[in-house]
């Protein structure tokens, strides 16, 4: 009897699929990774909270669209296994286009707290994406939606850049070696999701952008947390009231 490869083999027992009551979602779906967040982008969208099924560890909210489907908001999450439960879902629930607003440590001495990231490439050292068998070299993030995002923070006077990131299961052994490594190799930040959602991006043949704020400075060698500093709450959400207007205006 031939052996059946785990990476490789499609045949899955536990698939992502939409369950009875569950919203039919409109293309586009944002994530949010932070608790505060999503508050905030659901009070300002005045979305409603819809039922899932289970196996949704997470909550799912919809904003009405006149007679288009609705827009979804889902969060918080945590992690890369927790990010592509979430990702899975609401592609399962008809997802196409998924826009990822998270926070992340900078790596480079011009990114401070507050500042933007675009995410272009993401460095795994996490355990998901391994349990998605994709050709490495096309997981990026959508150019299209890349350049929509960009577009509208230019319009919007909030500047960013644009780059690759590193994504780590880790949190707590994001070492002196390997954050200066990284940061001479011109990794913009570091963060715990981008990585696995972007290779599963690529697997479900759906779109991904990500806008990333910076929480904390970490180039320095020494830890700079800037959670609940006034200018990371101001850029959250300037980016989360950017990518409400981006999906809201359709396209």
């Amino acid at each position: 009897m031939e052996k059946s490869n785990s990476f490789t083999d499609a045949n899955v027992v536990v698939k992502p699929t939409r369950e009875r009551g569950e919203p039919l979602l409109g293309p586009d779906a944002i994530m949010v990774a932070i608790p505060s967040e999503l508050t905030f982008m659901v009070d300002l969208s005045h979305a409603e909270r819809a039922l899932l099924g289970k196996l949704s560890p997470f909550k799912l909210f919809t904003v009405k669209r006149n007679k288009d489907l609705p827009l979804a908001l889902a969060g918080p999450l945590l992690g890369a296994p927790q990010g592509v439960i979430v990702m899975e879902r609401l592609i399962a629930l008809g997802a196409k286009r998924i826009w990822v607003l998270g926070w992340c440590g900078s790596l480079q001495p011009y990114l401070l707290i507050g500042d933007l990231v675009i995410p272009t490439t993401a460095l795994s050292e996490e355990g998901t994406s391994n349990h998605y068998p994709v050709d490495k070299k096309r997981c990026k993030t959508s150019s299209f939606l890349n350049k929509r995002l960009e577009d509208a923070l230019l319009k919007a006077n909030l500047p960013f850049r644009k780059g690759k990131v590193w994504t780590t299961d880790g949190l707590y052994r994001e070492t002196e070696k390997k954050v200066a490594a990284y940061g001479k190799r011109g990794f913009l930040a570091v963060e715990m999701e981008m990585s696995a959602l972007i290779t599963l991006s690529v697997y479900r043949s759906v779109q991904l952008a990500g806008l990333l704020i910076v929480s904390d400075e970490l180039f320095s060698l020494e830890w700079h947390n800037g959670i609940g500093a006034n200018t990371l709450r101001e850029k959250s959400r300037d980016a989360g009231r950017l990518l409400l207007d981006l999906c809201m205006g359709g396209g």
